[in-house]
């Protein structure tokens, strides 16, 4: 799959590389995905605190998940798979980043799935593609004055130009191992911890 190049970073973004692991590479690919991406990388140089608003269905697709269920998702993918592309927590949503083409195949896959059982009913997830769009939390750097909104921050941040994305086999099969699943231990940490918690180096 062709991809639009990617943007030469401003000056200000090569100290890009919050606690979260957030690089200039990872940067310049959440930017790839808008029409301007110079303008985005301009706008994140100015304010690396601010979110911002990227569309679906080129770069990258959504797959966004109630917290709890992702966080079950994310440990499948982690620790039984083969680790994840970027993750990311907004506003008590856990969005996980998919290959493109995932937002139209996996509600059809999760259909055909047998979703009934003792977990009770699957929260709904919500895919964006394209014609859609998502908030992405900034890629802020250490030292920025002004915090990330609560609950909003990178969980796998990206750190390449061309980072590894599940497609929609891989994340249908997380979420019915996190469906099906009865006891669970997370690994995931409290909410108030900013320390990196997947190892990316396992990541395809």
């Amino acid at each position: 799959m062709s991809r639009t190049p990617y943007e030469t970073f401003p000056a200000g973004l090569a100290e890009l590389g919050d606690a979260a692991g957030v690089t200039p590479d990872g940067a310049a690919w959440l930017a790839s995905a808008g029409t301007y991406p110079r303008s985005t990388l301009a706008f994140w140089e100015e304010r690396p605190d601010a979110p911002v608003v990227l569309p679906c269905g080129t770069v990258f697709d959504v797959v966004n998940a109630p917290a709890t269920f992702g966080r079950r998702m994310l440990d499948r993918l982690w620790d039984e798979g083969p680790g994840s592309g970027p993750v990311a927590v907004f506003r008590g949503r856990m969005l996980l980043f998919a290959a493109p083409g995932t937002a139209a195949r996996l509600p059809s896959l999760l259909g055909w799935e047998e979703w009934g059982g003792r977990g009770g009913t699957v929260p709904p997830l919500l895919c964006h593609g394209t014609g859609d769009a998502v908030t992405v939390p900034a890629p802020a750097p250490r030292g920025t004055p002004a915090p990330a909104p609560a609950g909003t921050r990178w969980l796998v941040a990206p750190d390449t130009r061309h980072p590894w994305l599940p497609g929609p086999e891989i994340l249908l099969w997380a979420a019915v191992r996190a469906a099906r699943s009865t006891v669970r231990i997370s690994i995931f940490p409290p909410a108030d911890q900013d320390a990196k918690v997947y190892d990316v180096s396992r990541r395809r």
